[in-house]
């Protein structure tokens, strides 16, 4: 006799209701209704085998299983004599997802977050995950300001058991931020109160920073701004009792309203320190600049007891605890603090790991490391160690954290993560002028071969103006202690013409091979020498500047000069490619020896200052100076080792070399100068969300270039040092570091050769 189990009877299961069934064994099981879905995938789901005895709880388990998987809308277990049939109604797959109106969002961007909450093509539609996705994705329009966006959903049945997905928006007009009010302050002027905050109404480029788009995330910082400008002004009982945001009927304006209380202003009455006092009093005293007397402010009493603990770091103590209590009086307006000092345990460093470095080699990365393993834990080591090793240059983001070591309350483990960026360039160097049009160099070199942290580079320039090839090696620790070895070979022709360049005519090729060292002699310092062996040919014209036929008719057209170099640089820069702070100077100098045929000396030196102003904001200071001659029976500089100036990494607005004494013949032809001077004022900013990659600043450049002395042979120029202010944008692009300028000069001359736009390219390969 056939029995049928039907939903009824199942539901009843469910219910706890009892109904006759006769258990059986099962000799056969069939699966119907299945599309997609494989029948092995429905037997391993299920809790019945051939063979096994079929009861009332072997029926409830089996729908509850199949039911659990979500792939199926619909389950029916019927029974035909000793075979159970197993009848599915597959829950449709989705075929599509479909975006209309959605300006605001990348659609794969949004197409990838609904993947991770399980909603994306070729998945089983689940309704309930698609409200959640709808409700998800109106968050995420509400959080960029827009309070009116519409979002409507609809699913279209397909054939095969298939539905498409389409999300109709009408997103509507960020709301905007027409006021902010401060109800109860009354020691400072709303409007200076409201210059701390991120948030603001409309103004002349919140189209581009939407900053008068509201969040909630961003007026919870900007109310702990406030809350710091207060308590640095010592307002020690300052509280915000309420903040009310109001939106309009529309959804397109938003209404801040915060209260506060002020409290009344303190002075600090003492500072004593108490505890496990490790440090000498003179170690402290420059420690805590708070003294009796003084406005408390929150921000240098967080310092000070960071200073402390950083200095308790110095000598091993890793996790120093130092807290600042107050007591205060305020009849009198008064306020005392004890700083407790428990430096804890010492500790030493058991292990630095190092990672993310497939190509770069441990020991490159190592022998930066001024912390040492086995030693006492230095956070200035460490510190110093992360500075290192991120002026390898070698890296994109550089990170250093440190975790007790589980069951020893005295070791640490220090844990060095890089990223590696690529450091093979293909360097392009491009400028336009009506006068030159397009002028082209490049080069190759890879900084890191083969993740030896060697310099290996091979230029190469084949335009009209400077050919040239050259081979240049550098091994930085040519021995362990950091003496750096390097060997230059090189070729260069150089051939000056009015249609790319305004320099003076004639024809020169150079042959030379230079060995150098470099000294540390501190963290931060070092020294170099060098010597070298230099041939240049020099070919000259009628048309020829008179002091280039000068120069030939008394030294000759083939020289020989054997120079010794040398420098001091000094880097304390936080970053190699986009510092914020430091200094970086570098002193140099070029002396050939009376063993060639010419005997002459060049010097230059380069100061260059970064001063954080804020977290985006950074100032910069560059000087230069270079001077030369000659000595002995040479009287002057060879003026093929002139200084120039003028260009993208100089005097901005001024085409290259183009600054200095002008020919007589040739208006417009430069002969360079034994002296010149550089000055750059520039004001950086990082853009949001790609501070470490690209960078924007406003300049001021000046400089000019110098001949030794005047002569009736130079034509009459002014010899005022040019300006040049503009904007320019450095980024670390996917295809290399790119340069862009445009300049405006500020006391052009009659004959100077202007460039407003100027841009140098770095392909990374």
């Amino acid at each position: 006799m056939n029995k049928k189990l039907s939903v009824l009877l199942l539901t009843a299961l469910f219910s706890g209701v009892s109904a006759a069934f006769e258990p059986f064994i099962v000799r056969d099981i069939r699966v119907e209704g299945i599309q997609r879905t494989e029948a092995g995938t429905v037997f391993s789901y299920l809790p019945v085998k051939v063979g096994d005895t079929f009861d009332e709880a072997g029926a409830s388990q089996a729908l509850k299983a199949l039911f659990a998987t979500g792939f199926f809308k619909d389950v029916r277990i019927e029974v035909e004599g000793e075979v159970l049939v197993v009848a599915l109604e597959e829950r449709p797959a989705i075929a599509k997802i479909e975006f209309t109106g959605m300006k605001e969002f990348e659609k794969d961007h949004i197409l990838k977050a609904l993947k991770e909450m399980g909603l994306s093509e070729t998945q089983i539609f689940d309704r309930s995950l698609l409200e959640r996705a709808e409700q998800e994705l109106k968050r995420q329009y509400l959080i960029r300001g827009k309070y009116g966006v519409k979002i409507t959903t609809t699913t279209t049945p397909l054939e095969r058991n298939r539905i498409s997905i389409n999300f109709d928006l009408v997103e509507g007009s960020a709301a905007k931020i027409r006021s902010i009010h401060i109800v109860g302050a009354n020691s400072f002027r709303e409007k200076d109160l409201l210059k701390e905050f991120e948030q603001t109404t409309p103004g002349l480029f919140t189209w581009y920073t939407k900053s008068d788009q509201y969040s909630r995330q961003k007026l919870s910082a900007d109310l702990e701004k406030l809350r710091s400008y207060y308590m640095d002004r010592g307002y020690l009982e300052f509280s915000i009792d309420s903040t009310q945001v109001n939106i309009s009927p529309d959804k397109q304006d938003i209404y801040i309203t915060i209260n506060v209380t002020e409290g009344a202003r303190f002075r600090i009455s003492s500072i004593k320190l108490v505890g496990e006092l490790i440090l000498t009093e003179e170690e402290i005293r420059p420690l805590v600049p708070l003294q009796p007397g003084q406005i408390f402010a929150r921000k240098t009493l967080n310092e000070t007891t960071k200073a402390i603990a950083d200095k308790l770091s110095e000598r091993g103590y890793a996790f120093a605890n130092v807290n600042a209590a107050p007591d205060i009086d305020k009849e009198k307006q008064l306020v005392a603090f004890t700083i407790f000092v428990d430096p804890g345990r010492r500790v030493y460093v058991r292990r630095i790991n190092v990672a993310g470095n497939t190509r770069t080699r441990d020991e490159v990365i190592r022998r930066e490391l001024r912390q040492m393993e086995g030693g006492w834990y230095n956070a200035e080591q460490v510190r110093i160690s992360r500075q290192r090793v991120d002026n390898l240059d070698y890296f994109t983001e550089v990170t250093v954290d440190t975790e007790p070591v589980p069951g020893m309350a005295d070791q640490v483990d220090v844990n060095l993560a890089v990223t590696e960026k690529p450091t093979g360039n293909l360097m392009l160097g491009m400028g336009y002028s009506k006068e030159e049009r397009v002028v082209l160099s490049g080069g190759i070199s890879q900084n890191n071969f083969l993740g030896s942290g060697k310099h290996l580079g091979l230029n190469v320039n084949t335009s009209e103006l400077n050919r040239s090839i050259s081979l240049a090696y550098t091994n930085p620790y040519f021995t362990t202690n950091g003496v750096s070895q390097g060997l230059d070979i090189y070729h260069r022709t150089f051939k000056p013409s009015s249609s790319y360049i305004s320099i003076g005519d004639y024809e020169s090729a150079t042959t030379g091979a230079g060995l150098r060292f470099s000294f540390p002699i501190s963290e931060y310092q070092s020294v170099g020498l060098g010597i070298g062996f230099d041939q240049t040919r020099i070919k000259t014209y009628a048309e020829s500047p008179q002091r280039y036929i000068d120069f030939v008719e008394q030294y000759g057209t083939n020289n020989i000069a054997i120079p010794l170099t040398g420098w001091w640089a000094s880097n304390t820069r936080d970053s190699a490619y986009f510092p914020t702070k430091g200094i970086y100077q570098r002193l140099s100098f070029e002396f050939a020896t009376p063993a060639g045929d010419l005997t002459y000396w060049k010097s230059s030196y380069q100061y260059r200052q970064y001063f954080p102003l804020s977290k985006t904001f950074t100032f910069m200071v560059n000087g230069e100076g270079g001077i030369g001659n000659g000595y002995g029976s040479q009287s002057e500089l060879p003026f093929y080792k002139n200084f120039y100036a003028g260009g993208i990494n100089s005097v901005r607005g001024y085409a290259s070399s183009s600054l200095g004494p002008v020919d007589s013949k040739y208006t417009s032809e430069r002969l360079g100068g034994n002296r010149r001077i550089i000055g750059n004022a520039e004001l950086l900013w990082g853009v949001p969300g790609y501070d470490r990659a690209l960078r924007m600043s406003a300049f001021f450049d000046a400089g000019q270039v110098y001949p030794k002395s005047r002569s009736t042979i130079d034509r009459d120029y002014d010899d005022s040092i040019r300006t040049s202010t503009g904007l320019a944008l450095s980024w670390l692009s996917p295809v290399g570091p790119i340069k862009v300028s445009f300049a405006r000069p500020l006391n052009k001359k009659s004959g100077d050769n202007t460039e407003t736009f100027q841009f140098q390219l770095g392909s990374v390969f």
